[in-house]
């Protein structure tokens, strides 16, 4: 036998001896791989009913949302009817207080005028009969 035949033979000795040390961790590592891919598969068989749900959910949420809209609409609709009515209303409110102001002006001026001057009189002849 020659020195590279003993060479050979003890470089696949090694390669024999690394392979089955390394064996061992390969198999265990199939048994976590294996492990693995069946909690995929119960994840991924639970995942689609969830997903299925939310959609349902949001498709409601969705309808709900869109009736809010149209209800808002609505509202805004008859605000600006409110708002059509009570315009004039206070314009004509406004115009109202401003007759009444008139008139108490009106009538207050005279007449204060006439209770003065019935004051007066009234003193003035009361004071001539204590003469």
């Amino acid at each position: 036998m020659s020195g590279t035949e003993i060479a050979a033979l003890v470089a696949s000795g090694a390669f024999a001896m690394l392979v089955l040390v390394l064996a061992v961790p390969i198999l265990r590592l199939r048994r976590t791989v294996d492990a693995t891919t069946d909690m995929i598969r119960e994840v991924t068989a639970k995942t689609g009913p969830l997903l299925d749900n939310v959609n349902n959910t949001v498709d409601g949420v969705n309808t709900t949302v869109g009736q809010v809209q149209t209800t808002l609409d609505g509202i805004n609709l008859q605000l600006v009817r409110v708002d059509a009515v009570t315009g004039p209303l206070s314009a004509a409110a406004a115009n109202i207080a401003k007759v009444a102001n008139t008139v108490t002006e009106a009538s207050a001026t005279p007449l204060g005028k006439a209770a003065a001057l019935a004051f007066g009189i009234r003193r003035a002849v009361s004071a001539r009969s204590h003469r």
